[in-house]
């Protein structure tokens, strides 16, 4: 039977039925939202879009359709003079298709999207968070600088708008750098609640500004008070009712396909089978054991806006046996052939198995991939004249998936694979990549036009991880998950292409750029295995991943901005001051350290914590823009402090001994041969504040144990703002910046780790690299011990770090060719216990010495590549606890005291069995008033979760936390 003879269901119908949410509002706003369940403490519903084209496979016309009328509305709101001046700025990754579709209905626009891909040499025109995204943070990286430099109207362009936060964070920190007098919001449906519908008119009142908003239709989520208990119950039956067996025997693939084998599992989610008569609608790698479910089907969708179709027509006949043979590492043609892969070595594939072609689109030269740096009318009018050849090309290697009339010899086609015969019109997939959605849905829509193929689908793979029900009145009715393959800039994970097993597809094209054609997509476990184990036919499709030119001048600096990513040109700044250093700034010795800050001693800074947080959850300020009130110890904290210092002490040693001496061993090798050896010293760059004492530590191990004076200086770095430009222009003309090594006490989840990487991109010669202490989280390759432990500089703010406050970056203080600002509290002198935390721990080198000679040898021999096992920790727990928002995780003994301290704690997660070491944090805890729970599967000892409510109510009257609903 095919899907237009069979009865319509809505694609929210089963999540409705069994937990009583409905959508409230505009008539069709049905056709455009469907409904999926994630495993969720706070949210139980996902909203996906029908339209979109990123987790339901849909006509590429009705989703180009979409945003192109979109695009033809803000048209009409502006008239033809201001749309002429616009400018659009599309949201990574979901949104990118869609706000270039847009920027296509106002013709006249050029068009950029945020990304979460950093590029060397390109630098930051602004940057901001999305806080209840997967991987939050967002950079705009245009080729042109002065692209969102003008006065025209900005046209910002996100799937759904549904509370505002993105949206006001990105209008608040891009009017603060270039001022205009108008903005248009764009979404496909407008879902705010009541509360959130007023705050859109008072910001723009706030900023003089105005702002309209532009959405196909609108409405609200109606939740029945037990939606969460109902929600839990129904995944705990997933979880437990459609769980396959686990493999009899065989062995178990290394590597990410260790980790999706036996049941169908998928991470914060568990097991995606389905409850009640569902079926398992999860599909691991092909090389998984037999034991794994691998059940093509089909998957009746629901009938969208303007005809649109789910997914139906005939399962695969094609399972994952013998598919492995067929794809995975590039075989003798290497990744330039057009042939189909076959990896040498391997046996032969087995009859019928389907290979992967490799199609060359003759994409035009010069004409970017995508928005991510910029897209003009006439790189549109380019891209245009190109695609009818383009998709000409994919037809031809399509052109094997066609079903031969009777008697007729199939058409032969350079490149293409041989098809198995089908009953029916054959039904291809154009499947994109994360970001990358404008380019294969402008190659769909033109196949779709042409007849390349009979019926065209188009849709993306992602990186969000969402449950699989098989149901036609369910939204995301299968899920294939894969390792990531574009070595992203947060380290690796899974991703998810949905709808596309058990879909009906006799054919896919895969689209990636090349920045993502890696070993890692060709793997056993890869997507094109994924997609070869379930679809007959499987094309890919390379779209040349754009460069731009240059990199922005080196003197431009956005207005109104700190310097966090550009270097003013040398003939045009001004002398940068000496670095500050104690007794006039900080209690520690001038030796010691250098402070490349300014004094902002005397501004008022602080504010009450809870202020600060619903400042900073509100998008109303960025954490680095005030100071909370600094934390007097009771004298039983001051006590367990000091206890915990003398217990410790040996081991911090240990650990300050290992990760200089493994600095002091590598360090040649950043030079060029034939260096003299006295130019051969690191330069010790602490991230202040909490590098600074290891730092400080460092050099004293260097100078006590190898006679080794080594310079010290401490700099600024700021999550989602980048590193002080001032300051490494400093070190540059100072030090040779390949002696530059950047110094951490502790990684969390390795959110500075990656902010270093992504602030270095425009900076000739320093190594993008930190070594810290500690690596709990596996972030770094240079550390003294990965143990997850008490550090006593964790335990206090000001008072162990040289009475130096956190760092502040606010652009009324920090103009720029400033050096970011900090405070010295002079007035907690008599609290101060920077000194004695410092000799404590030399005092115990000697000791250890022999210890760590051992511990480097070791160590030098390893492999230390980072594992980023804490990112994926954190991710999950972000899920499991509806928090949505990883930068209110925070992993480790050190990060948890951070938010016991200044932030508003909701509850801390402790390893069961962790003893003394966290002794502090369940003092702290009961002093908020924060519950302790125990956990069995943390890698850290300890997490400390930042309250998800930022208002003040989040907090009692007497400052501690309100008690968990």
């Amino acid at each position: 039977m095919r899907e237009e003879d069979e009865e319509v269901v809505w694609s929210g119908s089963w999540v409705s039925q069994r937990l009583g949410v409905e959508l409230v509002g505009d008539d069709g706003l049905k056709e455009l939202l469907g409904l999926a369940l994630r495993r969720n403490p706070k949210r139980a519903h996902l909203l996906v879009s029908h339209v979109l084209g990123k987790h339901v496979p849909q006509k590429p016309s009705v989703v180009y359709g979409h945003g192109y009328r979109l695009g033809l509305r803000v048209r009409d709101i502006l008239g033809r003079d201001e749309a002429a001046r616009a400018v659009v700025l599309g949201y990574a990754e979901t949104a990118t298709g869609l706000g270039h579709s847009v920027a296509d209905g106002l013709a006249v626009a050029p068009y950029l999207h945020s990304t979460r891909r950093p590029v060397d040499g390109v630098g930051r025109a602004g940057g901001f968070e999305e806080s209840h995204s997967h991987a939050t943070s967002h950079l705009l990286l245009p080729e042109d600088p002065e692209l969102l430099a003008g006065e025209g109207p900005l046209v910002l362009v996100d799937d759904e708008f549904s509370t505002g936060n993105t949206v006001l964070n990105t209008i608040r920190d891009l009017h603060t750098r270039h001022p205009r007098g108008r903005y248009v919001v764009v979404a496909l449906v407008d879902m705010r609640s009541a509360e959130d519908l007023g705050r859109l008119d008072g910001f723009a009142r706030e900023i003089g500004a105005r702002i309209d908003l532009v959405a196909h239709a609108g409405g609200t989520v109606s939740l029945p008070e037990d939606v969460l208990e109902k929600g839990r119950a129904l995944v705990a039956a997933h979880e437990t009712e459609g769980t396959a067996p686990a493999p009899a025997a065989g062995p178990v693939p290394a590597g990410p396909a260790a980790r999706r084998t036996g049941a169908a599992a998928v991470p914060g989610t568990g097991p995606a089978a389905a409850a009640g008569t569902s079926r398992a609608a999860t599909y691991r790698p092909s090389g998984c054991p037999s034991g794994t479910r691998h059940t093509p089907h089909r998957a009746e969708g629901a009938v969208g806006a303007e005809g649109a179709e789910g997914e139906g027509g005939p399962g695969s006949a094609h399972g994952p046996t013998g598919a492995v043979g067929a794809v995975g590492a590039v075989g003798e043609g290497g990744p330039g052939s057009d042939g189909a892969y076959s990896p040498a070595g391997r046996a032969p594939h087995a009859p019928n198995a389907p290979h992967v072609v490799r199609v060359d689109l003759g994409w035009p030269t010069g004409v970017p991939d995508g928005g991510r740096h910029g897209f003009t009318p006439a790189h549109r009018a380019e891209l245009e004249a190109a695609l009818p050849s383009m998709a000409h090309r994919v037809a031809e290697a399509l052109a094997g998936s066609r079903p031969a009339k009777s008697g007729e010899a199939r058409p032969e086609t350079a490149g293409a694979a041989a098809a198995p015969e089908t009953n029916g019109s054959p039904r291809v997939l154009v499947l994109g990549f994360e970001e990358l959605m404008y380019a294969p849905l402008r190659l769909a829509l033109e196949l779709e036009r042409s007849g390349g193929a009979r019926e065209v689908r188009y849709s993306t793979t992602t990186r969000s991880p969402v449950l699989a029900v098989d149901d036609p009145g369910y939204a995301i009715r299968t899920r294939l998950v894969f390792p990531a393959h574009d070595e992203p800039a947060d380290g690796p994970g899974e991703r998810y292409a949905y709808n596309v097993a058990g879909g009906g597809f006799d054919a896919v094209v895969a689209v990636v750029d090349s920045a993502a054609d890696t070993a890692a997509l060709h793997a056993p476990d890869g997507l094109l295995a994924q997609l070869a184990a379930h679809v007959p036919h499987v094309v890919l499709a390379v779209v040349p991943s754009y460069l731009p030119a240059g990199s922005a001048p080196a003197d431009y600096v956005p207005a109104g901005s700190a310097p966090a990513d550009c270097v003013p040109a040398p003939e045009t700044e001004p002398m940068l001051p000496e670095p500050l250093r104690g007794p006039d700034f900080s209690s520690y010795a001038p030796d010691e350290v250098g402070w490349l800050l300014q004094d902002l001693s005397d501004v008022e800074l602080e504010a009450p914590t809870e202020e600060r947080e619903e400042a900073i959850q509100s998008g109303g300020a960025h954490y680095a823009e005030s100071l909370p009130v600094e934390y007097q110890p009771s004298d039983a904290y001051q006590a367990l402090f000091h206890a915990a210092l003398e217990t410790s002490a040996a081991r911090i040693a240990r650990a300050v001994g290992a990760v200089t001496d493994i600095v002091l061993a590598e360090h040649p090798q950043r030079h060029r041969p034939g260096t003299p050896p006295h130019e051969r010293r690191p330069v010790l760059v602490s991230l202040a504040r909490a590098g600074t004492p290891v730092g400080v530590l460092m050099r004293r191990w260097a100078r006590r144990r190898h006679g080794l004076d080594l310079p010290h200086y401490a700099v600024s770095i700021v999550r989602g703002r980048g590193i002080d430009a001032n300051a490494l222009r400093w070190l540059a003309a100072h030090h040779d910046p390949a002696d530059v090594v950047f110094v951490d006490g502790w990684t969390g989840k390795g959110a500075i780790t990656r902010e270093l990487t992504a602030a270095l991109g425009g900076f000739d010669g320093f190594v993008p690299e930190i070594a810290v202490l500690a690596d709990p989280g596996g972030c770094v390759r240079t550390y003294g011990t990965r143990e997850d432990f008490l550090i006593p500089s964790a335990c206090l703010n000001s008072t162990v770090s040289g009475l130096v406050s956190r760092t502040v970056l606010r652009t009324d203080l920090v103009g720029p060719h400033d050096f970011h600002g900090a405070k010295y509290y002079r007035e907690l002198s008599a609290a101060d216990v920077s000194g004695r935390f410092l000799d404590t721990v030399e005092a115990c080198f000697d000791e250890v010495a022999g210890a760590v000679d051992a511990e480097v040898k070791n160590l030098l021999a390893a492999d230390r590549a980072p594992t980023w096992a804490g990112w994926a920790a954190v991710e999950r727990i972000s899920e499991d606890y509806g928090i949505h928002d990883v930068n209110l995780v925070k992993p480790g003994v050190g990060e948890t005291t951070r938010v016991l301290l200044r932030r508003v704690p909701w509850r801390i997660l402790a390893r069961r069995g962790t003893g003394a070491d966290l002794d502090h944090v369940r003092l702290l805890a009961e002093q908020r008033g924060v519950p302790v729970e125990e956990a069995d599967d943390l890698p850290y000892s300890c997490v400390g979760l930042i309250h998800p409510r930022f208002t003040r109510g989040a907090t009692g009257a007497d400052g501690k936390a309100v008690a968990t609903q």
